[in-house]
């Protein structure tokens, strides 16, 4: 998927960007990648269970997510599907600002896990579902207290908004940050289309280093924040749960 990011800061110090980004969807049970990508080894692009699910580096894929999930009161019956939305590795390397399990059942999203990632080597999780486990739809907002140091330019404060628009041929994601008159708009959304070694080598050619270039990124905004007179937060302590729900 070739996703459309956007991040906009509000408040008195005011920043914002676009910015396009190369995310998969996909199955990690029985998932069988083109030639350039593997599974668990390296390649051009990569996926590893590691990277994702429980503490960081050290993730058990998609058994940590059906525990949670589980935790929640959706117990696993035929006809569901874990899916991940995430950026793979790129030549070994790795780094996800925030990915996202999907519980999927015909076609509707049951469930979802946002797996966010700082800069600092921590992760946090937030668990959303709907009230009475209903399908998650356009017009449903999911909410989340943040409790997870993500920027050091904002407090750790206010409250995330969700919302999540799945269809056969599009994913589109927004999440709000509340904090008073400040916080954060971020959205990203893009078409989904077949995962082959031609995308691939596509998407490699327009936007190299795949997840090198979301850390340059990153790191260029923050700099740009600083020089505009954002203040630095010292990074607290993470959360002692690995996941909010």
């Amino acid at each position: 998927m070739r996703a459309q990011v956007t991040h906009a800061r509000r408040g008195q110090l005011r920043h914002a960007f676009r910015t396009d980004a190369d995310y998969l969807l996909l199955a990690p049970e029985g998932f069988r990648p083109p030639a350039l990508m593997s599974h668990n080894r390296f390649n051009l692009l990569a996926f590893h269970d590691a990277d994702h699910g429980g503490p960081r580096g050290r993730g058990s894929g998609a058994s940590w997510a059906w525990e949670q999930i589980g935790g929640a009161g959706i117990a696993r019956r035929p006809g569901l599907v874990l899916a991940l939305l995430t950026q793979p590795r790129f030549l070994g390397y790795w780094f996800n600002p925030v990915s996202f399990w999907m519980l999927i059942e015909d076609d509707a999203l049951l469930a979802v896990i946002a797996e966010v990632n700082n800069t600092f080597g921590q992760r946090h999780s937030y668990l959303l579902v709907a009230p009475d486990r209903a399908p998650i739809t356009q017009g449903t907002r999911l909410s989340a207290r943040k409790v997870f140091h993500v920027s050091p330019f904002q407090d750790v404060s206010g409250r995330y908004r969700f919302s999540f628009a799945l269809h056969a041929d599009r994913i589109a994601i927004r999440i709000r940050h509340i904090d008073g008159k400040a916080g954060v708009d971020t959205a990203m959304s893009g078409p989904l289309r077949g995962l082959t070694n031609r995308a691939i080598l596509a998407a490699a050619l327009r936007r190299p280093g795949g997840a090198l270039r979301v850390i340059a990124q990153i790191y260029w905004h923050a700099l740009r924040l600083k020089l505009k007179g954002a203040a630095y937060r010292r990074r607290p302590a993470p959360p002692d749960k690995e996941i909010s729900r």
